[in-house]
């Protein structure tokens, strides 16, 4: 989609989104402060989650070195980040730049919210393309335009029982899917409470990780149409429920699994599908006794090294921003392989350059390893405002088959008319802007 032919999809996604977000305005609209203060100005920057927490510790020398900017940072709790950044676009009072989600940029980026990077990041000295994970950088990247700069990558991979496998003679951990199911099925003994692999059936991330394996889309026909017919996401949900009809996993939500680092170390489970974030639980949560019987391994594929998917936030400047320099000037900052660095030890949140994996702590730590593996090897979900609405109908699909209400068949046939339904509008829109040119 080129940039002259953007304003009918902007117009009618707009007229959707800002109706949604009005509906949200009960619970209070956030103001971004870009008032001067004795001459300097005022940056305001959102985050949410533990990166906001984070914040006064990885800023104070930018602050340092740029004594004519107040730096206001305002966490927003994650729940209610993305109600809360509609609720802003709908009342005119967006932030300077902000931590945005990689499946949320495609939304910001139709309502033509966010200030296009490629200039920018021509002239940078410190942000370099090329040093860069390929597949991070290319979730920012939309019609042929640079819209955020990756902060921090997430993907999903397996946390295994070293010891668990060892001793039912296995010496390495799944590099295919065959394999993976002859460890599953010699790990898991239902009527002793022991399973090969927790996959809560509330979370989409596990199927649509292994769903992004397959060499079919998850959509079609310029992402105007579901593709979940496909031979590929057939195979990967086939997978995905056979684990489940084999008593391989509990058909459980996270809220029933309970304390799954707990499990995961008394043996209930040898493999857990999870991000980064908990390598640093498990070393919290479970005792120095066994901190040698747990690692972690790449996703095993189809028939060898398998894909990932590719997540984590960026950072964007709001196009109505005042103060873009400036905030421009803080994204290069937080880019700077060594503030990677230092931010990964403050939360635990893994660098998308290859740079800032060089030195530190992630260069000494083993169990993050499988982590810089798999992220030469991730794949972006398509580049959709509408993704995550698919995404958790693609997991009601998935746990009505659990369930024996349908077959894969059925499922995948009716999974493709409900997603044809949710794309309508942007067909509506791509339509009609072919027929405007």
């Amino acid at each position: 989609m080129n940039r002259g032919a953007r304003p009918a999809l902007r117009h009618a996604q707009r007229a959707v989104l800002r109706a949604l977000a009005v509906l949200c305005l009960a619970c209070g609209p956030l103001t971004a402060c870009h008032e001067a203060s004795g001459g300097r100005q005022t940056l305001t920057f959102w985050t949410f989650g533990r990166e906001g927490e984070a914040m006064q510790a990885l800023l104070a020398p930018f602050e340092r070195a740029h004594p004519g900017i107040n730096l206001r940072v305002q966490q927003l709790p994650l729940s209610a980040a993305h109600q809360k950044l509609l609720t802003a676009y709908a009342g005119g009072s967006m932030p300077d730049l902000m931590q945005l989600g990689n499946t949320w940029l495609p939304e910001m980026v139709a309502l033509d919210a966010v200030e296009p990077l490629d200039a920018r990041i021509a002239r940078s000295t410190v942000i370099q393309p090329a040093d860069y994970f390929d597949s991070i950088w290319a979730t920012n990247r939309i019609d042929g335009h640079l819209y955020g700069v990756p902060w921090y990558v997430d993907t999903r991979l397996l946390f295994y029982r070293v010891d668990l496998l060892r001793q039912a003679g296995f010496d390495h951990p799944p590099r295919t899917w065959a394999e993976w199911r002859q460890m599953l099925a010699a790990l898991s003994d239902p009527a002793a409470h022991r399973y090969g692999i927790l996959l809560p059936t509330n979370e989409y991330e596990q199927l649509m990780s292994l769903a992004l394996e397959q060499p079919d889309p998850l959509l079609r026909d310029g992402n105007r149409y579901g593709n979940f017919e496909s031979a590929g996401f057939k195979r990967a949900l086939t997978f995905y429920v056979d684990t489940f009809r084999l008593h391989q996993a509990p058909a459980i939500s996270n809220v029933v699994a309970g304390n799954p680092w707990e499990e995961f170390g008394r043996g209930v489970y040898a493999f857990y599908f999870s991000g980064p974030w908990n390598i640093g639980e498990f070393r919290s949560r479970l005792p120095a006794s066994a901190q040698s019987t747990w690692d972690t391994a790449p996703l095993p594929g189809p028939d060898g090294p398998g894909t990932g998917a590719a997540g984590g936030a960026s950072l964007v400047i709001f196009r109505g921003s005042s103060h873009k320099e400036a905030a421009w000037a803080l994204i290069q900052y937080l880019s700077e392989p060594a503030v990677q660095r230092r931010f990964y030890e403050l939360v635990g949140d893994m660098p998308p350059r290859r740079s800032a994996w060089a030195g530190g702590a992630l260069s000494r730590d083993p169990k993050a390893q499988a982590f810089r593996i798999q992220l030469e090897h991730v794949r972006p979900t398509p580049p959709v405002p509408e993704w995550e609405r698919i995404a958790n109908e693609m997991q009601l699909a998935a746990a009505r088959v659990i369930a024996g209400e349908l077959s894969v068949d059925q499922a995948c046939a009716e999974l493709d008319q409900r997603v044809d339904a949710i794309l309508e509008k942007r067909r509506w829109v791509l339509d009609h802007r072919k027929e405007g040119r």
